[in-house]
């Protein structure tokens, strides 16, 4: 019998790193390998209409196994890994029974320690799975595959009663594409869950309004022998324009329900300069706020300047807040809040501060609250997962599924 530690094992070895900037949906030719393993495996687990896209989206279905209506519900994961750190030749390290301390990665030049990570002080007797310091794990998000997997191999032994449940693998969600070509109609689940989320009982139905700001500043270049009165530096500006930008409402100040003016790109001389932001706010109305703030300060900023110099901003929405929609739907939360405390897990209900594909879905017509999967520290080498709450995830899955079939 295939057990979640071994698919999970499994999923790993794939190298599915996404590529920003790529044409083509999926990013990278390895996600298309994943995929098609899913697509074998659902098909030999008797899962039914499993299809496999052209843009790489995996779907399935397991048929219900009572006889009265019931609520179509879906589960979600990303097969991708970051493309912030390599996801190439993966080597996990099992460390059953953690009793503490520093774990060593590979031979050790790398380390995982509760004094940079205090996480791992609540995690004494799991077993855990790390990097050998080289790589990432790929917890995000083939931890969700796996526990996905997993409990719609138990659940298609048949002992469990459960209605119809849908299952979908999506490229490219680190990048984010996962969504774009996914289609809500064929899938026809009433509501879903990703299994993207992190630590035991994490639970998450709200995140960040995303813009992205692009700040265009064009000068005038001289020779600066003979630049009084004539010369536009437009790095200058680029400097006062970052500099009215609130000191203290940027990323590494902020936390919980705060939002942010994140500077991640500068580039430019004197006769061109760009500034790139993101903001971010769960509330709708600050969120506008926030964009109107940074093209009134291009505005002061770009006062009196010669008419052949100007400051040019542009903002382009990524995403709001899955809140909007997901509330209007309230079973999809207490449905996913009583699975957890039948399980003994302790719901911990946080706001994402990020966006995920099931932020999409839920604006495209899917509810899409989002569930721990045991995963921590991730894009990067001191990656890890718990296999205990990875188990405890397939138990919420399960759950779900359980709860959903007795909605009559």
């Amino acid at each position: 019998m295939t057990t979640l530690l071994d698919r999970f094992l499994h999923y790993v070895s794939f190298d599915t790193q996404s590529r920003a900037h790529a044409r083509q949906v999926p990013s990278t030719e390895g996600q298309w390998q994943l995929a098609r393993e899913l697509q074998k495996e659902l098909t030999a687990l008797g899962l039914k209409e499993v299809t496999l896209s052209e843009h790489c989206c995996v779907m399935a279905t397991l048929p219900a196994n009572v006889d009265y209506p019931t609520p179509v519900i879906g589960f979600i994961s990303h097969v991708d890994t970051s493309p912030d750190f390599s996801g190439k030749h993966v080597n996990p390290q099992i460390v059953e029974n953690y009793r503490g301390g520093d774990i060593a990665l590979g031979i050790g030049e790398e380390v995982l320690s509760p004094v940079m990570f205090p996480i791992l002080h609540q995690l004494s007797g799991h077993t855990l799975i790390t990097t050998d310091g080289k790589t990432l794990l790929g917890a995000d998000d083939k931890a969700g595959v796996a526990e996905i997997m997993t409990a719609m191999a138990q659940l298609a032994q048949g002992d469990i009663p459960h209605g119809e449940i849908r299952i979908a693998f999506t490229p490219d969600e680190e990048v984010g594409r996962g969504t774009e070509h996914f289609d809500v109609a064929a899938f026809g689940a009433d509501w879903a869950y990703t299994v993207d989320g992190s630590g035991l009982g994490e639970f998450q139905f709200e995140n960040f309004n995303a813009a992205s700001v692009t700040v265009k500043i064009v000068g005038n270049n001289v020779h600066p022998g003979t630049a009084k009165g004539v010369m536009v530096n437009a790095l200058d500006l680029a400097m006062r324009f970052h500099a009215e930008v609130p000191a203290t409402e940027k990323p590494q100040f902020t936390s919980g329900y705060e939002g942010f003016y994140h500077l991640h790109g500068v580039k430019g001389s004197v006769e061109r300069a760009e500034l790139s932001y993101i903001v971010r706010d769960f509330d709708r109305d600050s969120f506008e706020t926030r964009k109107q703030k940074l093209i009134d300060i291009a505005r002061r900023v770009g006062k009196g300047l010669n008419p052949d110099c100007y400051i040019d901003v542009t903002v382009e929405d990524s995403y709001y807040n899955m809140r909007e929609i997901v509330e209007a739907h309230p079973h999809s939360i207490e449905l996913a809040l009583q699975a957890m405390r039948n399980c003994g897990v302790e719901p911990d209900v946080k706001p994402i501060r990020g966006g995920t594909d099931g932020a999409w879905l839920s604006f495209k017509g899917l509810p899409c609250p989002n569930i721990f999967t045991g995963g921590y520290n991730y894009h990067g080498k001191h990656e890890f997962a718990s296999l205990d709450i990875m188990q405890k995830t397939v138990e919420v899955i399960i759950g779900i599924a359980r709860l959903a079939a007795e909605k009559k």
